[in-house]
Protein backbone atom coordinates (compact mmCIF):
# COMPACT_ATOMS: atom_id res chain seq x y z
CA UNK A 1 0.00 0.00 0.00
CA UNK A 2 3.11 2.16 0.99
CA UNK A 3 4.40 1.97 -2.80
CA UNK A 4 1.00 1.94 -4.71
CA UNK A 5 0.25 5.55 -2.54
CA UNK A 6 3.96 7.09 -3.48
CA UNK A 7 3.20 6.15 -6.77
CA UNK A 8 -0.09 7.83 -6.88
CA UNK A 9 1.61 10.71 -5.16
CA UNK A 10 3.81 10.93 -8.15
CA UNK A 11 1.55 10.73 -10.50
CA UNK A 12 -0.34 13.47 -9.72
CA UNK A 13 2.66 15.64 -9.88
CA UNK A 14 3.18 13.96 -13.52
CA UNK A 15 -0.75 14.99 -13.95
CA UNK A 16 0.16 18.48 -13.21
CA UNK A 17 3.24 18.53 -15.69
CA UNK A 18 0.76 16.64 -18.42
CA UNK A 19 -1.57 19.85 -17.81
CA UNK A 20 1.51 22.08 -19.23
CA UNK A 21 1.22 19.37 -21.95
CA UNK A 22 -2.14 19.39 -22.84
CA UNK A 23 -2.24 23.65 -22.66
CA UNK A 24 0.57 24.31 -24.98
CA UNK A 25 1.15 21.38 -27.58
CA UNK A 26 -2.05 22.03 -29.75
CA UNK A 27 -1.32 25.96 -29.22
CA UNK A 28 2.38 25.29 -30.40
CA UNK A 29 3.72 26.50 -27.04
CA UNK A 30 6.94 25.05 -25.22
CA UNK A 31 6.31 22.42 -22.70
CA UNK A 32 10.12 22.96 -21.47
CA UNK A 33 10.51 26.62 -20.76
CA UNK A 34 8.16 29.14 -18.92
CA UNK A 35 6.16 29.60 -16.40
CA UNK A 36 3.00 29.04 -15.65
CA UNK A 37 -0.02 31.58 -15.97
CA UNK A 38 -3.43 31.62 -15.81
CA UNK A 39 -5.07 31.50 -19.08
CA UNK A 40 -7.86 33.99 -18.26
CA UNK A 41 -5.66 36.81 -17.04
CA UNK A 42 -2.02 35.67 -17.64
CA UNK A 43 -0.35 36.14 -14.36
CA UNK A 44 2.15 34.24 -13.48
CA UNK A 45 1.16 31.47 -10.74
CA UNK A 46 3.08 30.91 -7.48
CA UNK A 47 4.31 27.31 -6.80
CA UNK A 48 1.78 27.38 -4.16
CA UNK A 49 -1.33 27.53 -6.75
CA UNK A 50 0.26 24.48 -8.54
CA UNK A 51 0.60 21.54 -5.85
CA UNK A 52 -1.48 18.96 -7.27
CA UNK A 53 -5.25 18.73 -6.40
CA UNK A 54 -4.79 20.61 -3.37
CA UNK A 55 -4.36 24.04 -4.83
CA UNK A 56 -7.17 23.65 -6.89
CA UNK A 57 -9.77 22.95 -3.97
CA UNK A 58 -8.06 25.75 -1.58
CA UNK A 59 -8.90 28.29 -4.48
CA UNK A 60 -12.43 26.88 -4.91
CA UNK A 61 -11.77 26.19 -8.49
CA UNK A 62 -11.12 29.88 -9.17
CA UNK A 63 -7.65 31.39 -10.24
CA UNK A 64 -6.62 33.61 -7.48
CA UNK A 65 -5.54 36.87 -9.13
CA UNK A 66 -8.66 37.41 -10.95
CA UNK A 67 -11.20 35.18 -10.32
CA UNK A 68 -11.75 33.48 -13.34
CA UNK A 69 -13.53 29.93 -12.98
CA UNK A 70 -10.69 27.36 -13.38
CA UNK A 71 -11.42 23.98 -15.88
CA UNK A 72 -12.13 20.79 -13.59
CA UNK A 73 -9.94 19.18 -16.63
CA UNK A 74 -6.96 20.21 -14.50
CA UNK A 75 -7.70 18.25 -11.48
CA UNK A 76 -9.34 15.67 -13.42
CA UNK A 77 -5.81 14.84 -15.33
CA UNK A 78 -3.95 15.08 -11.97
CA UNK A 79 -6.22 12.35 -10.37
CA UNK A 80 -6.19 10.11 -13.45
CA UNK A 81 -2.83 9.97 -13.90
CA UNK A 82 -2.31 9.29 -10.41
CA UNK A 83 -4.54 6.12 -10.67
CA UNK A 84 -2.98 5.00 -13.82
CA UNK A 85 0.30 4.96 -12.27
CA UNK A 86 -0.63 3.38 -8.91
CA UNK A 87 -2.55 0.60 -11.15
CA UNK A 88 0.40 0.03 -13.58
CA UNK A 89 2.60 -0.29 -10.55
CA UNK A 90 0.15 -3.11 -8.64
CA UNK A 91 0.51 -4.78 -11.65
CA UNK A 92 3.81 -4.58 -12.82
CA UNK A 93 5.29 -3.81 -9.72
CA UNK A 94 9.22 -2.25 -9.88
CA UNK A 95 9.94 -3.21 -13.14
CA UNK A 96 11.55 -1.85 -16.58
CA UNK A 97 8.06 -3.05 -18.43
CA UNK A 98 6.89 -0.34 -15.37
CA UNK A 99 8.70 2.92 -16.58
CA UNK A 100 8.15 1.34 -20.01
CA UNK A 101 3.88 1.93 -19.22
CA UNK A 102 4.10 4.53 -17.33
CA UNK A 103 5.55 6.42 -20.11
CA UNK A 104 2.92 5.11 -22.29
CA UNK A 105 -0.09 6.09 -19.83
CA UNK A 106 1.34 9.31 -20.11
CA UNK A 107 1.25 9.82 -23.81
CA UNK A 108 -2.06 8.42 -23.95
CA UNK A 109 -3.76 10.52 -21.04
CA UNK A 110 -2.15 13.65 -22.88
CA UNK A 111 -3.56 12.72 -26.05
CA UNK A 112 -6.84 11.86 -25.07
CA UNK A 113 -7.35 15.09 -23.19
CA UNK A 114 -6.09 17.08 -26.34
CA UNK A 115 -8.27 15.44 -29.02
CA UNK A 116 -11.39 15.69 -26.47
CA UNK A 117 -10.76 19.51 -26.64
CA UNK A 118 -9.24 20.30 -29.69
CA UNK A 119 -10.74 17.49 -32.18
CA UNK A 120 -6.68 16.12 -33.51
CA UNK A 121 -3.68 14.27 -31.92
CA UNK A 122 -0.36 16.13 -32.26
CA UNK A 123 2.25 14.04 -34.31
CA UNK A 124 4.76 15.13 -31.77
CA UNK A 125 2.72 13.35 -29.22
CA UNK A 126 2.53 10.19 -31.38
CA UNK A 127 6.47 10.86 -32.07
CA UNK A 128 7.56 11.08 -28.89
CA UNK A 129 5.81 7.57 -28.13
CA UNK A 130 7.26 6.08 -31.09
CA UNK A 131 10.87 7.29 -29.79
CA UNK A 132 10.19 6.12 -26.05
CA UNK A 133 9.45 2.80 -27.16
CA UNK A 134 11.54 2.21 -29.43
CA UNK A 135 14.19 3.13 -26.59
CA UNK A 136 12.48 0.48 -24.09
CA UNK A 137 12.49 -2.11 -26.74
CA UNK A 138 16.00 -1.54 -27.74
CA UNK A 139 17.51 -2.11 -24.06
CA UNK A 140 14.98 -3.85 -22.31
CA UNK A 141 13.38 -6.29 -24.63
CA UNK A 142 9.85 -6.46 -22.94
CA UNK A 143 7.90 -7.19 -26.01
CA UNK A 144 10.12 -7.84 -29.11
CA UNK A 145 10.36 -5.54 -32.11
CA UNK A 146 8.81 -8.21 -34.66
CA UNK A 147 5.68 -8.32 -32.04
CA UNK A 148 5.46 -4.77 -31.70
CA UNK A 149 6.02 -4.36 -35.33
CA UNK A 150 3.03 -7.11 -36.59
CA UNK A 151 0.96 -5.19 -33.51
CA UNK A 152 1.98 -1.63 -34.71
CA UNK A 153 0.94 -2.38 -38.60
CA UNK A 154 -2.58 -4.09 -37.50
CA UNK A 155 -3.59 -1.46 -35.40
CA UNK A 156 -2.59 1.58 -37.24
CA UNK A 157 -3.89 -0.60 -40.79
CA UNK A 158 -7.23 -1.62 -39.22
CA UNK A 159 -8.28 2.28 -38.72
CA UNK A 160 -6.41 4.00 -41.18
CA UNK A 161 -8.67 1.13 -43.64
CA UNK A 162 -11.64 2.87 -41.50
CA UNK A 163 -10.45 5.92 -42.50
CA UNK A 164 -10.42 5.39 -46.30
CA UNK A 165 -13.09 3.19 -46.52
CA UNK A 166 -15.65 5.99 -44.18
CA UNK A 167 -14.31 8.35 -46.08
CA UNK A 168 -12.42 11.42 -43.46
CA UNK A 169 -15.25 9.78 -40.64
CA UNK A 170 -12.19 9.37 -38.44
CA UNK A 171 -9.11 11.43 -38.71
CA UNK A 172 -5.51 10.22 -39.43
CA UNK A 173 -4.14 10.92 -36.12
CA UNK A 174 -6.42 8.09 -35.15
CA UNK A 175 -4.46 5.80 -36.78
CA UNK A 176 -1.17 7.05 -35.55
CA UNK A 177 -2.29 6.78 -32.42
CA UNK A 178 -3.46 3.30 -32.60
CA UNK A 179 0.02 2.36 -34.55
CA UNK A 180 2.13 3.62 -31.53
CA UNK A 181 -0.23 1.62 -29.13
CA UNK A 182 -0.10 -1.38 -31.29
CA UNK A 183 4.10 -0.78 -30.92
CA UNK A 184 3.56 -0.38 -26.93
CA UNK A 185 1.60 -3.53 -26.35
CA UNK A 186 2.70 -6.12 -29.16
CA UNK A 187 0.83 -8.73 -30.86
CA UNK A 188 -1.75 -10.24 -30.09
CA UNK A 189 -2.82 -7.66 -27.21
CA UNK A 190 -2.74 -4.66 -29.45
CA UNK A 191 -5.83 -5.89 -31.61
CA UNK A 192 -7.66 -6.84 -28.66
CA UNK A 193 -7.28 -3.27 -27.34
CA UNK A 194 -8.32 -1.99 -30.70
CA UNK A 195 -11.51 -4.34 -30.37
CA UNK A 196 -11.80 -2.74 -26.87
CA UNK A 197 -11.67 0.82 -28.24
CA UNK A 198 -13.89 0.20 -31.15
CA UNK A 199 -16.55 -1.64 -28.58
CA UNK A 200 -16.64 1.54 -26.31
CA UNK A 201 -16.71 4.18 -28.35
CA UNK A 202 -19.40 2.52 -30.74
CA UNK A 203 -21.39 2.26 -27.60
CA UNK A 204 -20.89 6.21 -26.03
CA UNK A 205 -21.56 7.20 -29.42
CA UNK A 206 -24.94 5.43 -29.65
CA UNK A 207 -25.37 6.70 -25.91
CA UNK A 208 -24.30 10.23 -27.37
CA UNK A 209 -26.52 9.80 -30.46
CA UNK A 210 -30.29 8.50 -27.93
CA UNK A 211 -29.45 11.32 -25.46
CA UNK A 212 -29.19 13.80 -29.22
CA UNK A 213 -26.02 15.17 -27.45
CA UNK A 214 -24.89 14.53 -30.91
CA UNK A 215 -25.79 14.37 -34.07
CA UNK A 216 -25.05 11.78 -37.07
CA UNK A 217 -22.33 13.72 -38.54
CA UNK A 218 -20.71 15.13 -35.81
CA UNK A 219 -17.24 14.23 -34.90
CA UNK A 220 -16.38 12.01 -31.26
CA UNK A 221 -12.78 11.98 -30.47
CA UNK A 222 -11.91 8.47 -30.85
CA UNK A 223 -8.66 9.15 -29.34
CA UNK A 224 -9.92 8.51 -25.82
CA UNK A 225 -11.39 5.15 -26.80
CA UNK A 226 -8.14 4.31 -28.10
CA UNK A 227 -6.37 4.80 -24.73
CA UNK A 228 -9.10 3.07 -22.84
CA UNK A 229 -8.39 0.36 -25.13
CA UNK A 230 -4.69 0.39 -24.72
CA UNK A 231 -5.21 0.45 -20.93
CA UNK A 232 -7.61 -2.56 -20.62
CA UNK A 233 -5.42 -4.18 -23.13
CA UNK A 234 -2.38 -3.78 -21.31
CA UNK A 235 -3.47 -5.06 -18.31
CA UNK A 236 -5.82 -8.25 -19.31
CA UNK A 237 -5.08 -9.08 -22.78
CA UNK A 238 -2.79 -11.81 -22.26
CA UNK A 239 -5.73 -13.54 -19.94
CA UNK A 240 -8.49 -13.11 -22.59
CA UNK A 241 -6.31 -14.26 -25.48
CA UNK A 242 -5.07 -17.41 -23.14
CA UNK A 243 -8.85 -17.96 -22.32
CA UNK A 244 -9.89 -17.62 -26.36
CA UNK A 245 -7.20 -19.89 -27.34
CA UNK A 246 -7.98 -22.53 -24.54
CA UNK A 247 -12.13 -22.05 -25.23
CA UNK A 248 -11.96 -22.29 -28.72
CA UNK A 249 -8.89 -23.33 -30.53
CA UNK A 250 -8.57 -26.52 -28.21
CA UNK A 251 -11.90 -27.20 -29.09
CA UNK A 252 -11.26 -27.63 -32.68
Amino acid sequence: MFWMGSFFLVGLFIGSFLNVVIYRLPRGETIIWGRSRCPACGRVLAWYDLVPVVSYLALRGRCRHCGEKISPRYVAVELLTGAVFAVLFWHFGLSAALLKYLFLGCILIAASFIDLEHYVIPDRLVAAGFIGVGLFELYFREVGFLSSFFGSVASGGILLSVIILSRGGMGLGDAKLAAMVGFFLGWPKAVFSLFLAVISGGIVAAFLLLLKLKGRKDAVPFGPFISIGAIAGLLWGEVVFGWYVNVFIHSI
